[in-house]
């Protein structure tokens, strides 16, 4: 399993990395990484054709777990994906900023 810790994923982030989010609908709109794509890892095998394959995708849920799966899946798929450890909340706790609602834009 590949995984990436928080300080190297905010650097990635600057840099306008891809990120998908994993968890839920009503989990994502409660506070996510700006930018990120949300992609419930139910759904997850319905967007592998829209991720690319050429850069790296980073992977986040709340905590980590379902990231870990998700990329696991990803990396299987072809797709250059990372885990982001501690997910959203370890972001939050880091104080990096967050976007609520249904924005996905940074």
């Amino acid at each position: 399993m590949r995984e990436i810790d928080q300080r190297t994923f905010a650097a990635a982030h600057r840099d306008g990395t891809i990120v998908i989010d994993v968890r839920e609908p009503s989990e994502y709109v409660e506070g996510h990484v700006p930018g990120a794509r949300l992609m419930p890892l139910g759904q997850l095998s319905s967007h592998v054709g829209d991720l690319p394959r050429n850069m790296p995708v980073y992977v986040v849920c709340a905590s980590g777990n379902r990231s870990q799966a998700a990329a696991g899946f990803l990396t299987a798929a072809g797709i250059d994906a990372w885990s982001v450890a501690g997910g959203t909340g370890a972001w939050i706790r880091s104080g990096h900023p967050v976007t609520r609602g249904l924005h996905t834009a940074a």
